[in-house]
């Protein structure tokens, strides 16, 4: 009996030599594949393809407007896509593999489809770190695309189960690593020149990246949208949030951190890079507890806490 590209019963596979060939075939034949990286989970398809974006962005509910990252497996790969002048490629050397996204000029024949990049001139590159993902792009061949591999605006996915909740029926194959081990998106930095400016961030902290470059980012004016995550209202769970909840109400499931215990804790310990790891997985367990209301308790806006209180004011903004 047939199946379409999208529905399939038994749809998640194991990590192994076989799950990845038969990962590799769905990618290549314009499928799509969920598959762990270092950060979340990522719905990945062959970024040349213009059915397989499409795709994405009906499975997703996505608007067409979000551009997408792309998924490479080195710098020369990366070079084939964009223009890498001498920050970009400082950046990288120094960050790749890993949860950096740089976005940098399109190539004159950057042969991605156009959806990817929402019209714009610009394209938003990664080399992630995950083994499964690098042996994927191997197998494939291919640049993948690869946003968030859940609804549009929900809370993103650390986990395969994540992925076949939130997208239930239409959920594709799904490779299963285990947890992500970041827990949050990349940091996102667009180059300016000479300059580079945050537009995301992430696991890559401002003072990594100021460290590397030499200088502070630039802080310019809202040139609209430029890569995921820049939509007031993501990483949303259906029920409202209320953030620095040191107590919490009869109604509200209490996410803790550090001296306030809650009813799951971020890190007991206060400790910012684990909280990181275990923000949406904890989103996840209160957006399904039978609480009407989230609650969260105050993190330190330092470090990688930056980029934990940039993910909790979006899902904050309920839809």
């Amino acid at each position: 009996m047939s199946r379409s590209n999208n529905h399939i019963e038994d749809n998640r596979q194991r990590y192994g030599k076989q799950a990845i060939i038969a990962a590799a075939e769905r990618l290549q034949s314009g499928g799509l594949v969920a598959v762990p990286t270092e950060t979340v989970y990522g719905l990945a398809a062959d970024s040349t393809n213009i059915s397989a974006i499409a795709d994405i962005y009906r499975t997703k509910g996505r608007p067409d407007f979000n551009p997408l990252i792309v998924h490479v497996p080195d710098m020369a790969a990366a070079r084939q896509l964009g223009v890498f002048e001498d920050l970009a490629t400082l950046f990288a050397r120094k960050f790749w593999p890993g949860p950096l996204t740089l976005v940098v000029p399109k190539t004159s024949d950057c042969p991605v489809a156009p959806a990817v990049t929402a019209g714009l001139e610009t394209i938003a590159l990664r080399c992630p770190a995950h083994p499964l993902m690098q042996e994927l792009l191997e197998a494939s061949g291919l640049f993948l695309a690869a946003p968030s591999a859940n609804k549009s605006g929900g809370i993103s996915p650390t986990t395969a189960q994540h992925v076949k909740h939130s997208l239930a029926d239409k959920a594709p194959m799904i490779l299963d690593g285990g947890p992500s081990t970041s827990g949050i998106e990349s940091t996102i930095i667009a180059i300016r020149g000479d300059d580079y400016q945050i537009l995301r961030p992430g696991p890559i902290t401002a003072e990594a990246l100021q460290n590397c470059a030499g200088k502070k980012p630039i802080i310019q004016q809202d040139s609209g949208i430029e890569s995921p995550g820049q939509l007031a209202s993501h990483y949303a769970p259906s029920k409202p949030v209320r953030l620095n909840a040191t107590t919490a109400g009869p109604e509200e499931y209490h996410i803790g951190f550090g001296a306030i215990r809650g009813e799951t804790s971020l890190s007991a310990q206060g400790d910012l890079a684990e909280a990181a790891t275990n923000l949406f997985a904890a989103l996840h367990i209160a957006d399904a507890s039978v609480h009407p209301r989230i609650a969260v308790a105050p993190i330190p806006v330092n470090a990688i806490g930056t980029a934990i209180n940039d993910r909790l004011i979006r899902a904050a903004q309920h839809k």
